[in-house]
């Protein structure tokens, strides 16, 4: 009511005891009465609108009453259609209902339950009549049964909070700074609640991100529980607001397995806040991985290398300074691992020579870009702490910065993972800015948002230094341009290794292209000038040397081998090489008839007498 209207109505009060006091009947009595009725009725239709969810078992068992006395006076012979109608009903429920936001089998199955008590007590009030005995006691036991659980409900119960809350928002947004906006539509869910935001006129969505913690205050939220972003497809005033009440992620998450067989499909890295998954196409895409230690870089890899190891169409080498520590219980499957600064020198240099021969390949054949498969796959270098890497191998950073810039259209692609990617820290080359898919775990410090992310993600609301829990990461690509909390999955050691294991048995190998390329470089390598220093160096001279040795040790373990041959992983740790490069080595060997394969994973040299 309108305060005027309340004064103005007191003072008509006074002026009546005045008159009473003096012996003198008010004309205005009988028509005060009359006044307040209209106010006792809206009073009372508020009520009922506050708490129609409380209220909602005796609307409907209202309602029953009525359509049955209609249904009886009128239809009574429409006794089978409203039975019918109810099966129908109930099994929709039962098996689509999560459609209409039943997502547990328990709620589905209550709505069903609800359904078929009501339809089955419709079709008795058609034809016997609603007040017939005993269909009022029915009705009166039967609602109340169903009623317990539809009060106790959590989500019923946070629906109606979150309405109430909403509700006022005029008087929240004028609070917080953001005056003018208004709630278009709210949705509530298992972890919380979030609600479609218009904004006034001349506000943005980076307006209300920065009025978050105003926001967590207003709402009565814990910190960092409320997400504010952009709407996809939407007008610019339009924002998402969430508010998590409890962590989804506050758990590990087990891996449940590889999602795809083929580089061409996107890859999947974990979950959203809201259960949706994380898919991210990585095909001629360059990746970067950030983080403080501990933040869970190392578990993001081994997803990826999960997924990876899982297609037949892409070939993945390992550079890993710190021994091996991380990238060697994937060894089954990697063609090549370098643990040591001439080995990441010599695998990048076969990289640009690879990327070189494809692309001569592509030229002369009139293609544009190359399409991964088994027999021509894609490769994929993993760098683990990329930083190690420019203090110890300098040379190789001048590889790693020309298959940045040259190597997404023949499918020749980088993915680096360093704990903070400035541009010492990547080099001086072109690397970082190349990198087209972006994971940043939890960063120390604000600024560090932008060296992973790109200039500018903090201020538009890529908060990863409010992650809170090892995996946690945000993702910036090409599709993913709002800034959504996720987690990768959980992968222990038992799970790589049975991992590793089962994807081992159908790696691909290199394709002819790539290995004719090799072949040509290791023969002729060419001189050129470093433009750095201005001498005169061979890009091929580490990788000639460091592949001759390999060789060299390689045919004096053939030769040198007993009767019985000698084991795959004897060869490897004699050569230094990866298991794939031996087997290619052997492949060769036994085709000019130099190398023989005694019995399962035995070689020896073949002698051949006079």
């Amino acid at each position: 009511m309108n305060p005027r209207h309340r004064a103005s109505r007191h003072q008509m009060r006074r002026n009546a005891r005045r008159m009473r006091r003096y012996g003198v009947q008010p004309i205005a009595s009988i028509t005060d009465d009359l006044d307040f009725a209209p106010v006792i009725i809206v009073a009372i239709g508020r009520a009922l609108w506050r708490y129609r969810s409380e209220l909602a078992p005796v609307t409907l068992a209202t309602l029953c009453l009525l359509g049955g006395w209609i249904l009886h006076q009128a239809y009574p012979t429409w006794w089978p259609a409203v039975l019918a109608t109810t099966a129908l009903v109930a099994l929709l429920l039962t098996v689509w209902g999560r459609w209409v936001n039943l997502t547990r089998p328990i709620e589905r199955g209550y709505a069903a339950v609800t359904t078929a008590f009501t339809g089955g007590w419709l079709t008795a009030g058609t034809v016997f009549g609603p007040l017939s005995r005993p269909l009022p006691v029915v009705l009166s036991i039967g609602g109340v049964l169903l009623a317990l659980p539809w009060w106790a409900h959590r989500r019923r119960r946070v629906r109606v909070h979150v309405e109430r809350t909403l509700a006022a928002w005029p008087d929240i947004a004028d609070t917080v700074g953001l005056a003018g906006s208004r709630v278009q539509s709210a949705i509530v869910d298992l972890w919380g609640y979030r609600f479609r935001l218009a904004l006034g006129r001349g506000q943005t969505v980076e307006d209300a991100i920065n009025r978050i913690p105003n926001l967590e205050s207003a709402l009565g939220s814990r910190r960092g529980a409320i997400r504010v972003q952009p709407v996809p497809t939407k007008h610019a005033n339009r924002a998402d607001v969430r508010v998590i009440e409890t962590d989804p992620h506050a758990d590990a998450i087990a891996w449940p397995g590889p999602s795809i067989t083929s580089i061409t499909q996107p890859v999947k890295l974990g979950l959203y806040e809201d259960g949706s998954p994380v898919r991210v196409s990585l095909l001629r895409r360059h990746a970067l991985i950030g983080g403080v230690a501990g933040a869970g870089k190392s578990g993001g890899v081994n997803v990826l290398l999960g997924e990876l190891t899982a297609c037949s169409d892409v070939i993945i080498w390992g550079i890993d300074l710190k021994r091996g520590m991380e990238l060697l219980p994937w060894s089954s499957c990697l063609d090549r691992v370098a643990t040591t600064p001439q080995e990441a020198e010599a695998l990048l240099a076969d990289a640009v020579v690879i990327l070189d021969g494809r692309a001569d390949h592509m030229a002369q054949q009139g293609e544009r870009v190359w399409e991964p498969s088994p027999e021509s796959p894609a490769l994929i270098i993993l760098v683990d702490e990329y930083a190690e890497l420019v203090d110890e191998a300098p040379n190789a950073v001048r590889h790693a910065d020309s298959t940045a810039r040259r190597g997404r259209a023949v499918a020749v692609q980088l993915v680096a993972a360093t704990q903070r990617p400035s541009q010492k820290a990547m080099g001086k080359g072109a690397v970082r800015s190349q990198m087209d898919v972006r994971l940043s775990f939890r960063v120390r410090e604000q600024r560090d948002v932008d060296l992973i992310l790109g200039q500018g993600m903090l201020k538009a609301g890529w908060h990863a230094h409010r992650l809170d829990a090892p995996g946690k990461f945000m993702i910036s690509a090409p599709e993913h341009d709002i800034p959504r909390r996720a987690r990768t999955y959980l992968l222990d050691d038992d799970a790589v290794q049975r991992a590793a294991a089962r994807h081992a048995t159908h790696r691909p190998s290199l394709d002819l292209v790539s290995v004719a390329a090799l072949e040509a470089a290791s023969t002729a390598p060419q001189e050129i000038t470093n433009p750095e220093t201005g001498n005169g160096t061979s890009p091929r001279h580490a990788r000639s040397e460091a592949a001759q040795d390999a060789e060299k040790a390689l045919t004096a373990a053939l030769d040198d081998a007993p009767a019985e041959g000698v084991s795959m992983d004897e060869l490897m740790r004699m050569t230094g090489m990866g298991r794939r490069w031996i087997y290619y080595r052997l492949d060769e060997l036994t085709r000019t008839d130099r190398a023989a394969q005694v019995s399962r994973g035995r070689w020896r040299a073949v002698s051949h007498s006079p």
